[in-house]
């Protein structure tokens, strides 16, 4: 397949490929591959979902490199010495920051009260009210958007800045990606839109009324966007020939610590990165409806792809190496 066979099989499919806005692609530090589909252009940014994630986790290792995190065993309620835990409770003072990245942190909740911290002032604090429980530290994985919301409340505590102007300063303006600013607004009809809107969005990051970003969910990016920081990690940390989060983390970020089920296609997890095979140096930070960042290091490659909303899709790995790498490789 040739790119101008690429771009027609998305522009004709009905299928999981149909909502894909662009594609762009790096290798060897060069862009080699760049497409649009439904009116977008190369600059647009899209709501990249849990993509969010893995940009967070990134930002982690910052704040632990320049020592604003001791390390990935401190203790979470380190960061919220005012909160108030709740009578009774005692697990929330074992949590550390590695739980929350490897997502097997403990919450007293069956499925995440989207409700209660999203009609909330303070999102952060609403979803401490839902960490821990009488099961204790049980190591199970359990997939929480909500829950990587105290991460964010964690850099703001430790760097005694807002999360988006430390992400934009020690990540997004490095790696040449536009200076992005809070959403504003978190009405329940605000956030239905920001999901659903097909539209182009802004540089920017949803946020709550303290104007923390949402660690989960809600920045915005373009696929070029998402590739640089797949160079990043493609690199070990370096861009550009600097240093923008330490060989060390990445390592650890990207390590199989967990061994995931089903649902998760039998990927392995690091820290909010997956791992989709066990004996291949690939890696991706995965959100719903196709957004992903794909990072090859046998082959040198880093792709970044944005998609409108569109359910039960959940990654892209198989289409990109059956669909994109060839046309990658014939360049």
């Amino acid at each position: 397949m040739n790119r101008e066979e690429l771009h027609e099989y998305i522009s004709s499919s009905a299928g999981n490929e149909a909502n894909i806005c662009q594609i762009s692609a790096f290798r060897n530090g060069i862009t080699v591959y760049e497409d649009c589909w439904h009116g977008y252009n190369h600059e647009d940014a899209v709501n990249v979902n849990s993509v969010t994630k893995g940009v967070m986790a990134l930002l982690a290792g910052i704040a632990l490199d320049k020592g604003y995190i001791k390390s990935t065993d401190q203790k979470v309620m380190d960061f919220f010495p005012a909160y108030e835990v709740k009578k009774g409770e005692k697990t929330i003072f074992d949590v550390t920051v590695k739980h929350l990245l490897t997502m097997t942190a403990p919450y007293k909740y069956r499925s995440e009260p989207w409700k209660k911290v999203c009609t909330s002032q303070d999102w952060t604090l609403a979803v401490l009210d839902f960490l821990g429980g009488r099961k204790g530290i049980t190591g199970e994985f359990r997939y929480a958007t909500l829950g990587i919301q105290i991460l964010a409340g964690i850099i703001e505590h430790a760097t005694g800045e807002k999360c988006i102007d430390f992400a934009n300063r020690n990540l997004f303006m490095p790696l040449g990606i536009p200076e992005h600013t809070i959403h504003g607004d978190s009405s329940k009809e605000d956030q239905l839109n920001f999901f659903m809107n097909k539209n182009p969005r802004n540089n920017e990051w949803y946020s709550d009324p303290q104007d923390t970003v949402t660690a989960g969910w809600g920045l915005c990016l373009s696929a070029c966007d998402m590739a640089r920081i797949g160079e990043l990690v493609l690199n070990r940390g370096q861009y550009n020939g600097r240093i923008i989060v330490s060989e060390n983390y990445i390592h650890e970020m990207t390590a199989p610590y967990l061994k995931l089920g089903e649902r998760f296609g039998y990927m392995s997890y690091g820290y909010l990165w997956y791992r989709p095979y066990d004996d291949r140096e690939i890696y991706a930070a995965i959100g719903d409806s196709g957004n992903i960042i794909y990072v090859n290091r046998e082959k040198n490659v880093s792709v970044g792809i944005t998609g409108t909303f569109k359910p039960r899709i959940f990654d892209r790995v198989d289409f990109i190496e059956r669909k994109v790498l060839p046309v990658i490789e014939e360049q």
